[in-house]
């Protein structure tokens, strides 16, 4: 479940009644309560809090706080910095906010990501073959007669062989074909797969194509947009089953 929470689309009685971080926070932990028994994991979008300041860093935490221990977290903050900076953006993320994983850029090499799998228990996402309509400007360059991505995928995953933390691989689900192709040479890799639903992406075509190896399919937009009104919660926990139902668990 992708908590995405633009002020522009949240319910008005919501807006109207509350400060705007605080009306965020509300609908958020409302679509928490409502689907935490549908969702393997919440995946925080962390540009919609940061664009409320210290307000949104606030509203993000009580947010966070929301979310039942046995259900996972995702910090979507796609970091991506020289090895410095990037162990101090895994220290907010890990030991500060305490989630149990990120998304990452590989844009900048092994030193930008290590210090994303240093926890054990803990899991770094890298972008590998993204679901927007940009991807293919880098990501499906032929280099030595492969597409980038696959070299980036097998370079991260090598990586995490030799970490204490988790390497997994963002995977959109727009592209079966490119998505079947990765799993076809990375088994056992967690795959975290955007896209389903108002990308565009199909459900049934993600799980026959993602093979039987790990996945954390999400879904945004499609399940928390599902209704504007006073039934929001009611609407997402309805979509978030449909699309439950969907994936076939």
């Amino acid at each position: 479940m992708g908590l995405d929470p633009d002020p522009g689309r949240l319910p008005s009685h919501l807006t109207d009644a509350l400060p705007l971080p605080e009306a965020v926070s509300r609908f958020c932990k409302d679509i928490v309560a409502a689907t935490s028994d549908s969702a393997v994991a919440f995946k925080i979008n962390f540009a919609f809090f940061e664009a409320l300041g210290t307000h949104g860093y606030a509203a993000m935490g009580e947010v966070l706080d929301s979310i039942p221990a046995d259900v996972l977290t995702i910090a979507d903050a796609k970091r991506g910095d020289i090895g410095n900076s990037a162990s101090f953006y895994a220290r907010a993320v890990f030991d500060e906010l305490g989630f149990d994983s990120i998304t990452v850029s590989p844009y900048m090499g092994r030193d930008s990501v290590d210090p994303f799998l240093t926890r054990e228990g803990t899991c770094a996402f890298v972008l590998a073959r993204t679901s927007n309509p940009g991807s293919a400007d880098f990501q499906q360059l032929m280099i030595q007669d492969r597409p980038l991505f696959e070299t980036v995928a097998e370079r991260v995953v090598a990586w995490g062989k030799e970490s204490r933390g988790e390497a997994g691989l963002v995977v959109g689900a727009t592209d079966a074909g490119d998505l079947e192709s990765l799993r076809s040479i990375l088994l056992d890799t967690p795959f975290l797969i955007p896209g389903v639903g108002a990308q565009g992406g199909s459900a049934e075509e993600v799980m026959r194509a993602s093979g039987s190896g790990p996945v954390l399919i999400n879904s945004s937009r499609a399940v928390i947009y599902a209704s504007d009104g006073e039934d929001y919660a009611a609407a997402a926990r309805e979509s978030a089953e449909l699309t439950r139902q969907r994936l076939g668990s």
